[in-house]
């Protein structure tokens, strides 16, 4: 799978974890690492290969337990994006927006300004105020 860019931000998984109280072992900090850097959104079996090039003993019961404990503490958000697989990227309150090419699981986060002040426009008109907006769009990458 061929992955987009991450949006700068300056998120710590490691650190993250120490101000949730979780005990730091050696696998939890490979794979608080191993997250942090990631620049798309792998899934469990990726996030357990990409542990094992820094710490081989890692088992992939391990990497399970981990990211279920980070996402029941919120530092992780499952994402659905498309795919069998549940994948993973930090959790956080801001806007997000995913395109999804089905055909190649290439995902692409990117920005939209202008949309989200026509959604909350949107919104504003029904009674609402927007606190997040996160949007996933499914489709295929045209060929020229």
């Amino acid at each position: 799978m061929v992955w987009a860019t991450k949006p700068e931000m300056d998120i710590s998984i490691e650190r993250l974890c120490i101000e949730n109280g979780l005990k730091m072992t050696g696998p939890r900090r490979v794979i608080a690492r191993v997250l942090s850097e990631a620049t798309d959104h792998p899934d469990v079996d990726e996030l357990h290969r990409r542990a094992n090039i820094v710490d081989p003993g890692i088992s992939l019961a391990t990497v399970y337990r981990t990211v279920r404990l980070l996402e029941a503490k919120g530092i992780l958000s499952r994402r659905e994006l498309g795919s069998r697989r549940a994948r993973y990227e930090p959790s956080g309150e801001r806007n997000h927006f995913h395109l999804v090419d089905q055909n190649s699981g290439t995902v692409l986060e990117f920005a939209a300004p202008q949309a989200e002040i026509l959604l909350r426009d949107i919104a504003r008109r029904q009674g609402f105020e927007v606190d997040l907006i996160k949007i996933e769009l499914f489709g295929r990458r045209r060929t020229e």
